[in-house]
């Protein structure tokens, strides 16, 4: 992305608020867009986020913001489904747009910040496990009467693992002398047989496609610092239309990874599941169990492979601190793979619980 300075982030900033800024400063650990904290003299939004869309992974930004507006004006309608989940409020500029493009085409939009709450980079007790069930839950039950019409597609292939595996195959070859290359490659070579499992489901009419969040990762949800409840989730770039086993999948491989890089915790995904399943017993078919391990496996593999593939091409779309990182990125989802392989009987018994529980 092109670089701006200071004096143009305060003057983009000031077209989304009348108050008087004190500072703007780097925010958060995303990898995709530009995030910075305004703090302002205004006593209704002291503090906001203020975000460059990234227009090389989204390429119409006008479309993400229109998704943003539909599922937030969706939100707001009262429905049977727990209600404790808010969404960020979209800031207007002066002139009533979504979005700011400035002098080099980059769009900006600004969020209201949430207060009162933090994001956690692992699961300390059970109870934010459960949080973390109940809230994907929750967002998934109150979509589930919103359109998918209604929504643009704006990461096409976003989740189509079978495309990922094709641009990897387009890639050109790397040194296979390197050790972690050639774990990267043998493992997606015993792995690409089962990357369109998904897709054929669906093609099957086994599964169908719902309004997913697309990246409901752990620290995409937002808990109050005062009760530890999830209150929000955040980054709604990639709500899109889609499976609701790319949401479920990625929610586990992002929780489940335990301090030993490339373990699979079971414990936690039993929670995570329970709860979710709780809050979706009401649209969730017998096929939707029936493909629940496949996304769970499915998923860290998909991720995997993007870390490699962009290796291979040069990290241009995850941002990296060193030139080695999407290598050992992948390999550490790879290694997320084989856990949970190795814990397929206990994971299948599982959902086969809870489907016959859901009763």
């Amino acid at each position: 992305m092109n670089t701006t300075t200071d004096n143009e982030l305060h003057t983009i900033a000031r077209q989304f608020t009348g108050a008087e800024i004190i500072s703007i400063q780097n925010y958060g650990s995303g990898l995709i867009n530009d995030t910075f904290l305004v703090i302002c003299h205004s006593v209704k939004y002291p503090r906001f986020i203020l975000q460059r869309i990234n227009q090389e992974v989204f390429p119409k930004p006008e479309w993400v913001m229109k998704n943003i507006q539909t599922l937030i004006q969706h939100f707001q309608n009262p429905g049977q489904c727990r209600q404790q989940l808010t969404l960020p409020e979209i800031f207007s500029t002066h002139h009533g747009c979504l979005f700011l493009v400035d002098n080099q085409q980059q769009y900006w939009r600004a969020l209201n910040f949430i207060g009162d709450s933090t994001t956690l980079e692992n699961l300390s007790q059970n109870s934010d496990a459960e949080q973390v069930g109940s809230a994907l839950g929750e967002f998934h039950c109150r979509v589930a009467g919103l359109a998918i019409t209604k929504l643009h597609d704006t990461l096409p292939g976003f989740h189509i693992t079978p495309q990922y595996l094709e641009n990897y195959h387009q890639t050109k070859p790397a040194n296979k002398e390197n050790p972690d290359i050639k774990f990267c490659q043998q493992f997606i070579e015993r792995f690409q047989n089962r990357v369109d499992v998904l897709e054929k489901a669906k093609q099957q009419g086994l599964l169908s496609d719902r309004v997913i969040h697309g990246d409901p990762k752990l620290n995409n949800l937002l808990f109050s610092k005062t009760n530890r409840k999830i209150i929000s989730i955040i980054d709604l770039d990639t709500v899109k239309p889609g499976l609701v086993h790319y949401d479920i999948g990625d929610c586990l491989r992002s929780c489940c990874q335990t301090d030993n890089p490339g373990r699979f915790d079971l414990d936690i995904c039993e929670l995570i599941l329970k709860h979710y399943l709780i809050q979706t017993k009401q649209f969730f078919t017998e096929h939707d169990y029936d493909y629940l391990y496949s996304a769970i496996e499915l998923l860290p593999f998909e991720l995997g492979l993007r870390f490699f593939t962009d290796y291979l091409q040069g990290n241009h779309y995850f941002k990296t601190s060193y030139p080695e990182q999407n290598l050992e990125r992948a390999c550490q989802q790879f290694q997320l793979v084989q856990s949970i392989q190795e814990q397929r009987p206990q994971i299948e018994k599982m959902i086969t619980q809870f489907k016959h529980a859901k009763h």
